[in-house]
């Protein structure tokens, strides 16, 4: 799965006011984070970034199938299938069209709070029914539960479980993943600006990020330049990102992003409730932060 090496940018789904896809903003956001390929390496569609959690299943088959054919330079394809209904997501996999898709990201069931047992069980589940492989995605900070390095040293010995995506920000945890799983099993950051640590100390093999959105060309540097051990480079483009990287989830992700995503022309500030646009405070916040 060399093709998932280096930045991959987990989509924002551009809607307008009155709560529709806009499907304009989101072909201009793949050309954006293509950037003539300078920019990132995959897209990762229909993660929790792209507020998948209000999309209808009829909605999530429409952006699916409008990446799919706005898709000219054959950018692999990584697609989000996760929640805390393990039946449910099995229903979805075997109705899926996985045509161009390399591999799902699956979230850690969320809210249920299970055990590592459950978790375990859950993902072996997946892992089974899925035809493409699956990479486990651990957020502690939205799903209420940690997926512990045991947890995950176990389930890396799933033939069809392939890697995870981090984002517990805990660096001993992943480097304990590291050390004690086979060397082809990716180990994905899910933190923006630990990335470059991650890659360093846990032989991350990149990152799926949010901040790609807005900067593709300059955040795929910053990943490729930590690939190439070029620590002094990376740090340096990692440190444009210091201050405007919480402000993305000050308010929620990606409320955020999709605010620089319109100072930038690509697509409007519309989110789906429970979130709301980026209030007058956050802006003022974004503006004096965002990175040329």
């Amino acid at each position: 799965m060399t093709q998932l090496q280096g930045t991959g940018v987990a989509l924002v789904t551009p809607f307008f006011q009155n709560g529709q896809i806009d499907f304009q903003g989101l072909e201009n956001l793949l050309l954006h984070t293509h950037a003539e390929g300078k920019g990132v390496q995959y897209w990762v569609v229909q993660g929790t970034t792209g507020e998948t959690a209000t999309l209808t299943s009829a909605e999530k088959k429409q952006v699916l199938d409008f990446v799919r054919m706005h898709n000219a330079h054959n950018v692999p394809i990584v697609y989000g299938i996760g929640g805390n209904n393990t039946h449910a997501l099995i229903e979805e996999i075997r109705n899926m069209d996985f045509n161009n898709i390399c591999a799902i990201l699956s979230v850690s069931p969320y809210y249920n709070k299970p055990s590592q047992k459950g978790i375990i069980a859950h993902y072996e589940k997946i892992a089974d029914n899925s035809p493409v492989p699956v990479i486990l995605y651990n957020v502690p900070g939205r799903t209420g539960s940690n997926v512990t390095a045991e947890t995950t040293i176990h389930l890396s010995q799933h033939p069809n479980i392939i890697g995870i995506k981090e984002a517990s920000g805990d660096i001993a945890q992943i480097k304990k993943i590291a050390d004690n799983t086979n060397k082809n099993f990716l180990i994905i950051s899910g933190d923006d600006l630990l990335t470059p640590e991650i890659i360093k100390h846990a032989r991350g093999i990149g990152v799926i990020s949010v901040l790609a959105n807005a900067y593709p060309v300059l955040f795929s540097e910053m990943t490729k330049a930590s690939l190439a051990n070029n620590t002094e480079k990376a740090q340096e483009i990692a440190k444009k990102f210091e201050k405007i990287n919480p402000l993305m989830y000050e308010e929620g992700n990606p409320v955020g992003v999709k605010y620089i995503l319109h100072t930038l022309k690509v697509c409007n500030v519309h989110v789906r409730l429970p979130l709301v646009p980026a209030s007058d405070e956050l802006k003022a916040k974004i503006d004096k932060e965002l990175v040329n």
